[in-house]
């Protein structure tokens, strides 16, 4: 469904030093450099797949995303997305991809949702019978009848989140883009979120690539991640695997009626210690046999192994790209 190609984006940008006559001088001649935003990057994504792409700001995500989109033309690469060039800018490619930004808004501010659902209607030539029947549909999954009717402006950021996705969905795009999606919103209205998109995948299949600072969001949605930085492609594949990867240990969560004063080098690597609980990090291969021996030489009162933390795993890709 996505096909890149050695993808390079670069910028033309001004620049100038602080004071008047730097600012004079510039009314003559001004002085440039080049940034290069994405560099070298390629990957393929099949058809109803949900895929992750991490990485820092200024990493080259959004830039990526939004030459996936036709919104920028690359330097140089091939993109094609569902069999489209999109800075074409087809009009076949518009009707059957959609792009929300968790951090822009597609709705009309002084109108209530349900307008501007009319407007992309129009915009996308949706005949009567499919609109509402997919209104229905995403009306029901995001609980948007109390919502519809209310100007736009009194809206929460939640309410006006879940309205931004009805309407990059109203056309049943086959490819959608979702640009931080969860950013600001509460962890409630998270999950309600990540569940709609879960369910809408299953059901329309479509394509989903998912940028996204909060590791919530990838651990529930992305069985594959891509990781970028410095513009540069540094990691593509399984969540799973990678975790396995960074992260060769697991967390186990130890609680006690009293912590017991003891030499904790001997069962694993001290990571948290409070009144009555200890966090270590413990090999893989023995986590299983490290929670017995804890079991059985002390009086605990509860016992937890878990995968290290996303952002941990995430962190150390960056760190050892740079070693």
């Amino acid at each position: 469904m996505i096909r890149v190609s050695h993808l390079h984006k670069s910028f033309r940008v001004h620049r100038r030093d602080a004071g008047w006559l730097e600012a004079v001088r510039h009314l003559w001649r001004r002085d440039y450099r080049v940034i290069e935003a994405v560099k070298d990057v390629s990957f393929t994504i099949e058809k109803g797949e949900i895929v992750g792409f991490l990485g820092p700001n200024g990493a080259g995500k959004t830039t990526t995303m939004k030459m996936l989109a036709g919104l920028l033309h690359p330097t140089s690469g091939e993109i094609t997305v569902g069999g489209f060039v999109p800075f074409e800018q087809k009009r076949e490619f518009k009707k059957m991809m959609s792009l929300v930004m968790g951090q822009k808004s597609q709705l009309i501010w002084d109108i209530p949702p349900m307008e501007t659902f009319l407007v992309n209607k129009a915009i996308y030539d949706i005949d009567d019978r499919s609109f509402r029947q997919t209104l229905e549909e995403l009306t029901e999954l995001l609980d948007l009848a109390p919502l519809l009717d209310k100007p736009t402006r009194s809206l929460s950021l939640g309410q006006r989140m879940r309205c931004e996705l009805a309407a990059a969905l109203l056309h049943r795009p086959h490819v959608l883009f979702l640009d931080e999606p969860t950013i600001g919103l509460d962890v409630h209205t998270q999950e309600n979120v990540r569940r709609f998109i879960v369910d809408y995948n299953r059901e329309h299949e479509t394509t989903i690539l998912l940028t996204s600072h909060y590791m919530g969001d990838v651990a529930a949605l992305c069985d594959r991640v891509m990781i970028i930085n410095y513009g540069r492609l540094i990691y593509d594949g399984d969540l799973s695997v990678l975790t396995e990867k960074l992260a060769p240990y697991k967390r186990l969560e130890v609680r006690f009626s009293r912590l017991p004063n003891v030499d904790w080098s001997e069962y694993g690597e001290v990571a948290e210690i409070e009144e009555g609980t200890i966090v270590l990090r413990v090999a893989r291969e023995t986590a299983a046999e490290t929670a017995a021996r804890l079991l059985e030489r002390f009086d605990v009162r509860d016992i937890n192994i878990e995968d290290p933390p996303l952002e941990e795993v995430i962190a150390r890709a960056f760190w050892e790209e740079h070693v």
